[in-house]
Order: structure tokens, then sequence, then C-alpha cells
């Protein structure tokens, strides 16, 4: 008999915020807003592959992710390698197994999972595919790996050298898919995220880039203006596609990849 699915999340206790470093999203920050349903699409739209299944999210940094996937999973085993986040996790989301760990050397045995999430992250690894043969090692066979990261084409344009300082290599579809499938995955989808109608409204809008007059604004250090603010406080995941075609075209790579059955 299978194991019944996690119940609905308990009233979290209070916790501290994790502070806005710039190397990962946090909710709940009004300037922020943009960058988190950005991130939240992909958990939303994937969801219904964790359903009832034995989940790692590997790098799940705040935790809010892994929260989402523990209201659908049999079990999630958030994992991370910075201390506070861990930390953090553990108090603000009592439904995610939290462990420390490094992601090119997953603590978990062979063949221990169903699916692997790794969203937003491969981008900070340095050894990206001896992590994505931990994901193979731990996924049993016929598990699934749901990944996403920052379309190196749309993200970091014309550079070689990532323009967020925690990157250390971003990608694009090709190279995602090549790192995938030299691992052992075989790439069923490979879909990216777009601007839906009303985020093409506020390009408009803002100068002809949403994104743009955000960053100017961050690195301005001064006050948004209010209407940015506004603006940016009123995004949500319905404002994005996530699709297949113009995949070049695209904010953020999701792919998802799949290990053999026997």
């Amino acid at each position: 008999m299978s194991e019944a699915v996690t119940p609905a999340a308990p009233v979290a206790a209070p916790h501290e915020p994790l502070p806005l470093t710039g190397e990962r999203t946090v909710p709940g920050i009004a300037e922020e807003n943009y960058w988190f349903r950005r991130h939240e699409i992909a958990y939303a739209r994937l969801l219904d592959r964790c359903t009832g299944k034995v989940v790692l999210e590997a790098g799940s940094g705040e935790g809010y992710g892994a929260d989402m996937i523990a209201g659908v999973a049999r079990r999630v085993t958030g994992l991370d390698y910075d201390e506070g986040a861990v930390a953090h996790v553990r108090a603000r989301y009592p439904r995610v197994e939290m462990i420390q760990g490094n992601l090119a050397a997953l603590p978990l045995d062979d063949e221990s999972v169903d699916v692997v999430v790794n969203f937003q992250v491969i981008e900070h690894l340095w050894d990206q595919a001896q992590f994505l043969r931990e994901c193979l090692r731990v996924l049993r066979p016929g598990g699934v790996l749901l990944i996403s990261t920052p379309n190196r084409i749309t993200f970091s344009p014309g550079r070689d050298t990532p323009l967020n300082p925690f990157h250390t290599r971003e990608l694009n579809a090709a190279e995602l898919t090549e790192l995938l499938v030299d691992a052992g995955f075989t790439v069923a989808e490979m879909l990216g995220v777009h601007h839906g109608a009303s985020l093409k409204a506020l390009d408009a809008k803002h100068g002809g880039s949403f994104i743009d007059a955000q960053i100017e604004r961050a690195l301005a250090g001064e006050p948004w203006p209010a209407d940015l603010t506004a603006d940016v406080a009123a995004v949500t995941i319905d404002d994005f596609d996530l699709r297949e075609g113009d995949i070049d075209a695209s904010l953020d790579l999701v792919a998802i990849a799949e290990k053999a059955t026997r």
C-alpha cells in the first residue's frame, strides 16, 4: 500500500527571514516579487511530476519550493550547503526533511528517490557535470530530474562571464542538453519561461525592458518609484508563459530529463 500524501501545511513557527543577498530569491519582498514569481512558476507548473513521489530538492535555498512540493509528495528532502539556509528551512517549513550537504557528493543512497528538483541552482555550481552524475546515481530507474536555469543568451547577452557574481557558468539550451545527455539522461522536454501579455505591456511601459528598469533602480541604491514598486509587487506566476518553442528567446530554461528504466 502506498503512503498517504502529505496533509496541508501546519502554521509555521516564528522565524527570521533569510537576508536578500542576490544569491537567492526570497518571498514576501515587494521589490523582489518579479524574480520570486519567475522562479515560482517552474514549481507550480511541474508540481504534478512530484505527486506521490519521494523527492529530493537539491539546492533548496529559502525552502518555499520544497514546501510546495511537500504538499503533494510522499516525502521531500531538502538539501543545501549553506548552514543558515538549512536552519531557516527547518524552522519555517517543518514538512521538509532538511539536510546539509554538497551537491557534488549527494549524501543519499543509490536509487533512493523518484524525482530530483534543481531550480535556479546549476548556474551556481563549479562542477556541473559531477552534480548531474550524482543526480543520476540517486534516482531510481525511470526517475526524473526537473531542472531550471537562466538562459545565458538572454540573461547575460553577449558575455562569457555571467553578470550575476554568484553564477559560475550560465547555459543555453544546447549546452544544458549536452550536459544532461553526457551525464546519462534523456531530455524529454526543454521548455522556456517567457513574458506573457501583461509583462510585455510592462516592458513597454518601463522603457522597453521591465527587467532593466528594476536592475537600474536596484543599482542606484535609491528608493524605487511608487509605480515601479506597485507593478513589480503585482506580478503573479500567471503573467509568465512556460512553453516549448522559441527556446533561445526564453528568459529561463526548464528541462525534464529522465533516467532510463532497466
